[in-house]
């Protein structure tokens, strides 16, 4: 990924001594002729992380440099998404400390990176519990700023959530709201591609526990996601703690700013995600999208029925795919997934069905674009549906701007 471009974020490094945020500890027995920890720290600050080209010693990520004779020890707290750094972090802090006048050895010592749930270097994450024992989960807390909070969820992947989640934001903003979409899908995050900012890296400011995260402006909305941090094609392998603690910091440490709502584009399934977000937020609601199909709503079932186990509104159904228009014979209508099935899962679950969405080639060609069929297309059948499910999510709430 390109490194960031901030002035304010190179300033911050600038003035940032080597040693600052880093613990130096005196080692037990550590004798007056030993090599200083500043300076070894001093060695150290080029080692950078090569998503946001920020110096590992900014970022937290080194901790308890010391010396304990000829020997330099200290702390590697790598988050679970920088793994596939760590053999080549490592050696460059080897080469590094090993240059040193008095440094024959270095030890590496493994640690997890363990910044509260709500709180620590942006995509640490740590481990999500936040200073809450098992069975002690966190108070909802609101988001500053931010008036509305509605998740896009779905029981399966492949149904087109995250087209719907961008093409919702993005409709919502084109009405006059203020927007933002935080793409929660960290497994699958797809959202820079489809609104074309897949190459862009957010500004972060602050260092350590007090990072705050710029969300990217793009398409009339703001926007934050794991794939703006990680490099291409790199996976995220992460357990449920962990998932929960990036997602608590994409709600409290982006600066947002005054937004009416916030779409939060959830993973598929009935996993740590949603509930992470349940506990963590006051959400006015979740919309579960779903295709016509068996298979789509047998999965769309278990979703909706986990959403109101947890306490959670369901706004409605969105029944994606509902017919295919052939873009040579745009009278025409194919049921390819069949027939109804989001107005059955919306009538057995007494929610409103929000909309049928069409599949047409605008969609495809949009998403892979960069620029959503909303936006792109508005005349499109797809671009109508999705700004009359604006309008109509827009009308339910208490938005703080009126409709244009």
């Amino acid at each position: 990924m390109p490194t960031p471009d901030s002035s304010a974020a190179n300033q911050a490094g600038a003035e940032q001594t080597p040693a600052d945020g880093l613990c130096l500890e005196p080692a037990a027995g550590e004798r007056p002729g030993d090599p200083d920890a500043a300076a070894l720290a001093a060695l150290l600050a080029p080692i950078r992380d090569s998503g946001s080209d920020r110096s590992l010693l900014e970022l937290g990520w080194i901790r308890r440099l010391r010396c304990q004779g000829s020997r330099a020890v200290l702390e590697l707290a790598l988050p679970a998404f920088a793994a596939s750094q760590q053999g080549r972090i490592a050696g460059e802090i080897r080469s590094a400390l090993l240059s040193a006048a008095g440094i024959d050895d270095v030890q590496i010592e493994l640690a997890q990176s363990a910044a509260p749930a709500s709180s620590g270097p942006i995509g640490g994450a740590g481990h999500g519990s936040g200073g809450h024992g098992q069975g002690q989960l966190p108070e909802r807390q609101g988001i500053p700023g931010v008036a509305r909070v509605i998740a896009v969820s779905s029981g399966k992947g492949g149904v087109g959530k995250s087209t719907v989640a961008v093409n919702l934001a993005c409709a919502l903003a084109r009405s006059g709201l203020r927007v933002g979409l935080l793409d929660a899908d960290i497994y699958g995050p797809n959202a820079p591609t489809m609104l074309g900012v897949a190459d862009r890296t957010p500004e972060v400011q602050g260092s350590g526990n007090e990072q705050i995260l710029t969300p990217i402006e793009t398409c009339g909305i703001a926007m934050v996601s794991m794939g703006l941090l990680i490099q291409e094609n790199q996976p995220v392998i992460w357990r449920g703690p962990m998932l929960n603690g990036i997602i608590r910091q994409f709600l409290y440490q982006v600066a947002w700013g005054e937004r009416d709502v916030l779409v939060v584009d959830l993973p598929p399934g009935t996993g740590d995600a949603q509930l992470s977000l349940a506990q963590a937020v006051p959400m006015e609601g979740v919309i579960v999208v779903t295709t016509p199909q068996q298979v789509s709503l047998q999965d769309a079932r278990r979703g909706l029925a986990m959403f109101l186990q947890m306490g959670v509104a369901v706004l409605g159904v969105v029944e994606n795919m509902t017919a295919f228009i052939p873009p040579d014979a745009p009278e025409k209508r194919y049921e390819i997934f069949g027939r109804g099935g989001g107005a059955r899962l919306a009538q057995e679950a007494e929610v409103p069905l929000l909309a049928q969405l069409p599949l047409e080639m605008p969609v495809r060609e949009g998403g892979d674009s960069g620029r959503p069929v909303v936006l792109s297309a508005p005349d499109s059948a797809t671009g109508q549906a999705f700004l009359a499910l604006a309008a109509r999510l827009a009308a339910s709430g208490a938005p703080t701007t009126a409709l244009a």
